[in-house]
């Protein structure tokens, strides 16, 4: 048994690496988030600038070799923002999606491989998730909570996991039908132990993508929440937060908007390119 679900993994990886090596456009993305990822973490090694430091007589420089992206109504240099919004963004895109991921699959699998009043309540409860708009109910959960980056992180946790749970819950009706299960059933295995070595690794796929495609889905609602001034505060260089701050020059000073919203479009695009390649690679309807 081990041997097999050694050999299903390794076939399971090499099936990743063949989509992307074949699929050009999850490769650019892959490459886009490691550059992302790298500039990110080494931002005080890519640009000499403090990201909060305001020079009141340098105010709306345009682009040039000394400021790429400019610099903004306070005099701070723009790229240097951009790259430690960055740090905000990547961490809120991939921290609340990897806790909602989580919830939804516990949820999911127990819900599905039980089923029951457990199974009944708890999508009842993903249904009342899902009737509202994400974006709204976050937005009801940061104006309960107040607006911080640690409640940012609650509130995106809290609207993303129903979607998991759902998908997980019908792969694991399922998965407890197959013979496996029964044969573990008929040698007294006890269910925690069958969800946990069975039902749970056979849906992993499937949260590989689900996970994925979350993340700019928390990105987009991270900076859509800053925009509206109830995500990051200033002077957090979120991106969302820098294009509402820049909305107000857009015809004076473009750049201090367009830029940190095409980091925004550019670093959605590229994970949501990842995101096809996944499901490419594990979804056998879509294989060759």
């Amino acid at each position: 048994m081990e041997k097999e679900k050694l050999l299903a993994h390794e076939t399971l990886f090499a099936d990743i690496i063949r989509a992307f090596k074949e699929n050009k456009t999850a490769l650019f993305g892959l490459i886009v988030v490691v550059i992302l990822v790298v500039l990110a973490i080494f931002a005080p090694y890519v640009t000499p600038y403090d990201p909060y430091e305001i020079d009141l007589n340098n105010r709306f420089s345009k682009p040039s070799l000394n400021h790429w992206f400019g610099t903004d109504m306070f005099g701070r240099d723009l790229f240097t923002r951009v790259i430690y919004g960055a740090r905000i963004s990547l961490a809120i895109g991939l921290i609340p999606s990897l806790i909602a991921v989580s919830i939804g699959a516990i949820l999911g699998v127990v819900s599905g491989y039980i089923g029951g009043r457990l199974g009944y309540w708890v999508m009842r409860m993903a249904d009342v998730v899902m009737a509202f708009p994400s974006l709204l109910l976050a937005i009801v959960v940061m104006y309960t909570l107040g607006a911080t980056l640690f409640n940012l992180f609650i509130a995106l946790s809290v609207v993303g996991w129903a979607g998991a749970a759902r998908v997980v819950r019908s792969q694991a009706l399922s998965i407890r039908e197959k013979e496996f299960i029964e044969a573990a059933k008929a040698i007294g295995v006890k269910d925690i132990k069958i969800m946990a070595r069975h039902v749970f690794p056979n849906c992993l796929p499937s949260l590989m993508v689900l996970f994925t495609m979350n993340i700019p889905d928390a990105i987009l609602s991270e900076a859509s929440l800053s925009f509206l001034g109830v995500g990051a505060q200033p002077p957090t260089p979120s991106w969302g937060l820098l294009v509402s701050n820049g909305k107000e020059f857009l015809f004076s000073a473009p750049w201090v908007a367009i830029l940190p919203g095409l980091a925004i479009f550019i670093t959605v695009l590229a994970f949501n390119f990842i995101g096809d390649g996944l499901r490419d690679a594990i979804d056998p309807y879509l294989k060759g």
